[in-house]
């Protein structure tokens, strides 16, 4: 009995994917942290900005360009080309869908906090805030 209770510890499926979620997590941090800080507006996206692959997507990029974000300031990762990366950036942030924003290494949200942040002005005003605009 007690060999039947180690193997169902040890082998319980719930077990084994804590144990992936943490090592995909341990692995990939560094990864994603770098992503992050590589530019002031970083997109985590399905797709890239000239050909999104998914509505949201498209959605927060029209969004991000008529806000005018400069686009020196402005970096995307497709995450259609990584599964790891399409995985860990949703643990990183723990938030569940693509796309994802971080302006100056800050987690903004995904395309319904930006849409709604569009709608009431918040959006501008961070951006403005942020100093990610194209200058006038």
């Amino acid at each position: 009995m007690f060999n039947y209770l180690i193997k169902r510890t040890v082998y319980n499926p719930q077990n084994k994917s804590l144990i992936q979620r943490r090592f995909l997590s341990d692995v990939m941090k560094k990864s994603i942290q770098g992503a992050v800080e590589s530019a002031p507006v970083v997109l985590f996206m399905k797709g890239t900005p000239e050909f999104p692959a998914c509505r949201f997507s498209k959605l927060t990029i029209e969004l991000l360009s008529q806000q005018g974000v400069d686009p020196s300031k402005f970096v995307a990762f497709n995450v259609l080309e990584d599964p790891e990366l399409r995985n860990g950036i949703k643990e990183f942030s723990e938030w569940p869908t693509i796309p994802q924003l971080y302006v100056n290494k800050d987690f903004v949200g995904g395309c319904d906090i930006i849409t709604e942040m569009s709608k009431n002005g918040e959006l501008a005003d961070l951006l403005e805030k942020e100093n990610v605009l194209v200058p006038q």
